[in-house]
């Protein structure tokens, strides 16, 4: 039976987004959330594979897409980017090479579109690797034992207002705050009307023994200066009370604001803990409280960025220190990519065209998306083989000048 690699039209979204679900484990999603992902599909950019001979009127085989976001990168330029997403295969086609070639048609696509920088969450980090993915973003998950550790402490956050509302209702002030933090972080993405409203999705069935999702406002006259997303799982001991306060989000536009909400959330009664599913790997609470060691730190990859032009991509970051350096960048799987870049930049600006001069460094497409955001050091990735210094001081100088004063971080998921 023949398979067909096509575009997704819009009567078809719920078989298509039936056989992703089965890819990831059949189970359906709340009506809330489906509805939602629905609204968000960007249709055009969704495609998949359909075998006449899946069923006996035929079916997807296997699915893929992409959002259109902004991302931040070191300088605080936002660059388009495509956020690769609900990509699977069915059991039964596995090892065709059906993925291989969606990626393919995806990246043409990316480029057509002229965005320089695709990126993706993974499930299974080995497999994109293939396609020039690579790690560029660490994420921090914490579970702080709030009973040996002070609540966090500023100088003026008694002054600081905390309010608690409905996090539906404030969706609007906490997407404000959010937007005025996406500049300040590499990594973090400027988004499209609608994915506001995934934070507060609250379904009864995905608690897991916690209770109603809360939210809290942190005000300072009567500005909003930052919110806390979280809800309460209760616990009991032998000792008494041991609850967990499960940290959805937690962002402030200063850090006595950012202090406030700390110190609120370790103060919550009948908890013992506190759980916080994503951070920044240089989150200032770990200079907020006395004893990292508490913080039960988890470090894993999150992000993962693929250059799809490379000379527009180098062209839209700044650079920490003034940088002049030739690499070769090796990329069969994009060979427009292939070949001699001459990257020249500073923090005020840079250039990055075809050269014919000798390079500086080696390094394919993966690494050079590891590199891209400053969360890894090429200088770390020479260190492991993945970079080859070419011309003695080029890895330095470009290891320094590639760098972030702050991590780049994916606040969620897409």
């Amino acid at each position: 039976m023949a398979t067909e690699l096509r575009d997704l039209r819009d009567v078809e979204w719920d078989s298509w987004a039936d056989t992703l679900d089965l890819a990831f484990g059949g189970l359906p999603l709340p009506p809330e959330e489906r509805a939602l992902r629905r609204e968000l599909t960007e249709t055009g950019r969704s495609f998949g594979v359909w075998d006449d001979g899946a069923r006996d009127d035929g079916g997807w085989v296997a699915t893929a897409g992409s959002f259109s976001f902004g991302l931040t990168v070191p300088g605080g330029a936002e660059v388009p980017v495509a956020g690769v997403s609900m990509v699977s295969v069915q059991p039964t086609h596995r090892r065709r090479g059906l993925l291989r070639s969606m990626m393919r048609h995806q990246l043409a696509d990316v480029r057509e579109r002229g965005e320089p920088l695709a990126a993706l969450t993974a499930s299974e980090p080995a497999i994109y690797g293939r396609f020039g993915y690579g790690p560029a973003a660490q994420d921090m998950q914490l579970t702080v034992d709030t009973v040996r550790l002070p609540a966090p402490e500023l100088p003026g956050v008694d002054g600081v207002r905390l309010r608690l509302v409905d996090p539906a209702a404030a969706v609007a002030d906490c997407e404000r705050v959010y937007a005025r933090l996406v500049p300040a972080r590499p990594g973090m993405l400027a988004r499209r009307p609608g994915w506001e409203r995934i934070p507060v999705l609250d379904d009864p069935g995905k608690r897991d023994g916690a209770g109603v999702l809360q939210c809290v406002l942190a005000e300072v006259d009567g500005e909003v200066r930052g919110y806390a997303r979280f809800a309460v799982k209760p616990g009991r001991d032998h000792a008494g009370p041991s609850g967990t306060v499960r940290v959805r989000d937690v962002e402030a536009l200063d850090p006595v604001g950012y202090a406030a909400l700390w110190r609120f959330l370790f103060g919550i009664d009948l908890t013992s803990s506190v759980a916080v599913s994503t951070r920044p790997v240089d989150d200032a609470l770990l200079h907020l409280v006395p004893d990292m060691r508490r913080c039960g730190i988890r470090l894993d990859e999150s992000l993962f960025v693929r250059p799809v032009e490379v000379g527009a991509a180098l062209a839209a970051r700044t650079y920490r220190t003034p940088v002049n350096v030739v690499l070769e960048v090796t990329d069969p799987f994009c060979p427009w990519n292939e070949g001699r870049w001459r990257l020249s930049g500073d923090a005020a600006g840079a250039s990055c065209a075809r050269t014919a001069d000798p390079a500086g460094l080696a390094l394919s497409i993966r690494e050079l998306g590891s590199a891209y955001l400053g969360g890894f050091s090429l200088s770390s990735l020479a260190a492991a083989g993945r970079v080859r210094e070419l011309r003695p001081g080029a890895l330095a100088a470009a290891s320094v000048a590639f760098g972030s004063d702050v991590a780049p971080w994916l606040p969620h998921g897409f």
